[in-house]
């Protein structure tokens, strides 16, 4: 939505336009927004149009409130402030199903890890790891997970090589118990890797390309 549409929103809502209809003139509103008059004018239009207000007219003034579309606009704004100062104890986002390279089912069946995965986090993951890109954007929600503790899967050795240690958060897929993984030698992308006891494919009956919801929750 538009910045300046939901500003005009917001300020309407302030004078109690959501439960009740509200009497007011476009140059009484054009000084709430500090702007002209034919603005806030062609505001309530644009707003009118997309039926987020209904208005009757009057001679010099007008009844205005906010219809249902325009409060669901305004609740996702609140909920996303109230995620920003309230530091919730969780992260949601949407994700698409893509194709790994194949390394997923080496890693989770090595005993290492195996061990510290039934240890920590309760279940023995199904070999292989279900990969979900997320939008580029998302990318800085996943940094709230630096501040928080995390599951700790410790680096191991074999006799052939070192694996190095991974950071794990308990997940949701679906609303299907998952965690993701989060191996601590490389970046952030937005290609994230999730483990299950379940196979995830199969138990959501998805493919590549799909759209999944994801829930992180941060660790207490």
């Amino acid at each position: 939505m538009k910045p300046y549409l939901l500003q005009t929103l917001k300020e309407l809502a302030l004078l109690g336009a959501i439960k009740n209809k509200i009497e007011i003139s476009s140059i009484e509103l054009a000084k709430q927004l500090d702007t002209s008059q034919q603005t806030a004018s062609r505001y309530l239009l644009e707003l009118d149009k997309k039926n987020m207000i209904s208005r009757e007219f009057g001679i010099k003034k007008q009844l205005i409130q906010i219809n249902s579309q325009g409060e669901d606009i305004l609740q996702k704004e609140h909920l996303q402030y109230q995620q920003i100062f309230q530091l919730t104890n969780r992260v949601v986002f949407k994700g698409r199903v893509v194709s790994g390279m194949g390394e997923g089912r080496y890693y989770t069946e090595q005993d290492g890890y195996v061990t510290q995965f039934k240890q920590k986090l309760g279940f023995i993951p199904y070999p292989g790891t279900l990969n979900v890109e997320i939008e580029y954007i998302d990318r800085n929600k996943l940094r709230l997970l630096k501040n928080h503790s995390a599951i700790d899967i410790d680096e191991f050795q074999t006799k052939n090589r070192t694996f190095g240690g991974v950071k794990c958060f308990r997940a949701e897929i679906n609303g299907i118990d998952a965690a993701i993984v989060l191996p601590l030698r490389s970046h952030y992308s937005n290609i994230l890797e999730f483990i299950s006891p379940e196979f995830l494919r199969e138990k959501l009956n998805i493919n590549n390309d799909d759209f999944v919801n994801i829930v992180i929750f941060f660790n207490e």
